[in-house]
């Protein structure tokens, strides 16, 4: 899903946050400093960039002035498509980006120079990702709006980060905030990816019903087509019946209802 959620419009005031998450622990899910925030997020954006490098070298101008024209609150990243930190064959670190080697250093430079430059240095970063190019979620929240806490679980865990980097969850006083790519239904049987995305779809649906205590923005590349307009091209896919494609509103009960 590519699209962007329509922006509510609020006066609010908030005081600057005391301390940056990146040094202080925020990307493990420890809880942050109480900071006197009068001020939710009220606008979102989300986005699946589909490799979030790419898309700095490419279109970097283009989406700079659309995020400095709608000014949101928080922008959820999907398919950043940039490998965590760790060495080869050492455990990964899913928070960071990797640059123990000469290419990777690079494209980590390129990537936070223009996370630095106009608006988004005027956000916080956290980074969910996987060991290789591939998926990953990033989550950029205003600096005038500390969360609470910030995890990468469903389940829970807090200083744990769902595989390939899926999942980012951020606690605000009166709401969260979701960010997730969900796992497609792969193309070949042998991948058993339709059990996989059956198991996720379960295990988000509990996460949903779980988190009644506070409203929840739930946003994301979800992975689904609820209408054939959701559908590049719906008869080619159909014609083909290809193994990934499901019919739009043909899957299962947990998909229709979440």
């Amino acid at each position: 899903m590519k699209r962007f959620f329509k922006p509510i419009e609020k006066e609010g005031s908030a005081k600057k946050p005391l301390l940056s998450p990146s040094k202080h622990g925020a990307e493990n899910g420890d809880a942050l400093p109480e900071v006197d925030v009068k001020k939710e997020p009220l606008k979102f954006l989300t986005w699946n960039a589909n490799s979030l490098l790419l898309r700095v070298k490419s279109n970097w101008p283009e989406f700079s002035n659309f995020v400095s024209n709608l000014d949101p609150d928080v922008i959820a990243i999907q398919e950043v498509r940039m490998p965590a930190a760790g060495s080869k064959g050492a455990p990964k670190k899913p928070g960071e980006l990797k640059d123990d080697t000469n290419s990777s250093r690079e494209e980590k430079q390129i990537l936070m120079r223009a996370l630095s430059s106009p608006p988004f240095g005027n956000y916080h970063v956290w980074w969910s990702l996987a060991d290789t190019k591939y998926a990953g979620t990033a989550l950029l929240v205003k600096k005038c709006l500390r969360p609470l806490k910030v995890s990468f679980s469903l389940d829970g865990t807090v200083s744990k980060h769902e595989p390939d980097g899926r999942v980012i969850l951020a606690e605000f006083e009166t709401l969260r905030i979701l960010n997730t790519y969900a796992p497609n239904n792969g193309w070949k049987e042998e991948e058993n990816s339709f059990q996989r995305r059956r198991k996720w779809d379960k295990r988000l649906l509990e996460f949903v019903v779980q988190s009644s205590d506070k409203p929840l923005i739930w946003c994301g590349d979800l992975n689904v087509s609820h209408e054939d307009i959701d559908v590049s091209h719906p008869e080619f896919f159909s014609a083909a019946k290809m193994n990934g494609y499901v019919p739009p509103n043909k899957e299962g009960k947990v998909s229709r209802r979440i």
